[in-house]
């Protein structure tokens, strides 16, 4: 499409819904968090009922990423999109409505699978929307919904409304709500923009073996898996990290937990956007690297809120910046349009799986074993494999065309 055509009032309203879409994710999958110590009290829940649900959100989330993005690609992605926002916000309203370990864990998986469909749909529904030049400026600007409204705002909103409403089941219900309208939005102002006919891919035996064929996916893939790998231990092992080896309080530990929420928000806005200029490689390289750098300084904090905030920080704002060029500009300038959901949804999925429920538990394991401490070895030792994978990573052909250089193509 030509510069003068583009239909930039479409880009920003679409951009902005998905955006919003992107933040009901995060704020129904995270919310439970805070309203954990007055659901496990209400429930006669234990710490291990709290990551059973964390991991079955995560493997559903995966399993659908997988399944559910291929299927956008081939009967649309609002199809998809729209169906799953509707049910992931049904589904977080009867959540107030669980007796027990069960039903949560039922619902919660329920709610992983649709969640799990929406991402690598959305994704694809916002390259099509943007300019080439806004690719991954938008594309981080999406994917900060996330942590912006689910880790951000999510935790101000619940012990707010916790302390307004009768019960903590009136939180989930009200949180149908916006989910709701921002379905109807969808419904209203998302196209149904087709692949690319000149994208078609050729024959393979499933779109899946097309996708894997193509090296910057499956790079992308143990990118994504090492560095969701390390960002979910340090978030799920830093609090016992923070409180038990470094002795700080409760209240400064949460400040420097703030941290994570506060870096995904930073990262995902700068290097993506900066990708733009520089490149996709170069942003990844160094990104990874830097990451491992500031995990090892955090690992070696000296007991002081403020310096492990900053590394921690640092970290997170690094490692979330390569999970989003990885999945959004990277891997969808790297395949066929036909392809673009399904490749998403590989990745995606592989790194839920893998890096959102595996990793957390190995670590898990190893922390109550070994100590704390050797489980952030595991979580460095992983991101430096992660960085060895940007290392082989192909500048995509239209990042190089719309920078002026020339190149080989990524597939």
């Amino acid at each position: 499409m030509k510069p003068q055509s583009w239909d930039t009032r479409y880009e920003i309203q679409a951009i902005l819904i998905l955006t919003l879409g992107f933040g009901l994710v995060g704020l129904d999958r995270f919310i439970i968090n805070p309203l954990s110590p007055v659901i496990m009290r209400d429930l006669h829940l234990d710490y291990r009922d709290l990551g059973n649900m964390a991991a079955a959100v995560a493997v559903t989330w995966g399993l659908s990423a997988l399944f559910l993005g291929r299927l956008s690609d081939r009967i649309g992605r609002r199809e998809v999109l729209i169906p799953t926002v509707v049910a992931f916000s049904l589904l977080v309203g009867c959540t107030g409505f669980a007796q027990g370990i069960t039903s949560l864990l039922v619902l919660r998986a329920l709610m992983g699978f649709a969640e799990g469909g929406f991402a690598p749909s959305s994704i694809a529904v916002a390259v099509a929307a943007s300019h080439p030049s806004r690719r991954g400026f938008n594309l981080g600007f999406h994917q900060n919904g996330l942590p912006l409204i689910g880790l951000g705002l999510g935790p101000v909103l619940a012990t707010q409304l916790l302390a307004v409403l009768p019960s903590w089941r009136w939180v989930f219900v009200l949180l149908t709500v916006p989910g709701l309208i921002t379905a109807w939005l969808m419904h209203r102002i998302l196209r149904n923009t087709p692949p690319d006919p000149e994208d078609r891919p050729l024959a393979a035996p499933s779109p899946w073996t097309q996708a894997l064929a193509i090296r910057n996916v499956a790079l992308g893939i143990g990118i994504m898996i090492c560095t969701a790998s390390a960002l979910n231990v340090a978030i799920v092992m830093s609090p016992t990290y923070l409180t038990e080896e470094l002795r700080l309080p409760m209240t400064q530990m949460g400040f420097v937990m703030s941290a994570v929420g506060i870096g995904a928000v930073l990262g995902g806005f700068s290097l993506p956007a900066l990708s733009d200029l520089l490149g996709r490689k170069r942003v990844l390289v160094g990104a990874s690297a830097l990451a491992c750098v500031f995990l090892a300084l955090f690992m070696r904090s000296e007991p002081s809120a403020w310096g492990s905030f900053l590394w921690l920080l640092l970290f997170a704002g690094l490692g979330f910046s390569v999970i989003y060029v990885t999945v959004g500009p990277l891997t969808m300038e790297s395949v066929p349009s036909t392809l673009a959901a399904t490749a998403v949804g590989l990745i995606t999925g592989a790194g839920e799986i893998i890096g959102g429920a595996g990793a957390p538990a190995l670590a898990g394991q190893i922390a109550q074993r070994v100590g704390v401490t050797k489980a952030f070895v595991l979580a460095l030792a992983i991101l430096v494999i992660g960085f060895i994978l940007t290392l082989a990573v192909r500048e995509p052909l239209a990042s190089r065309a719309r920078r002026g250089t020339a190149g080989a193509n990524a597939y």
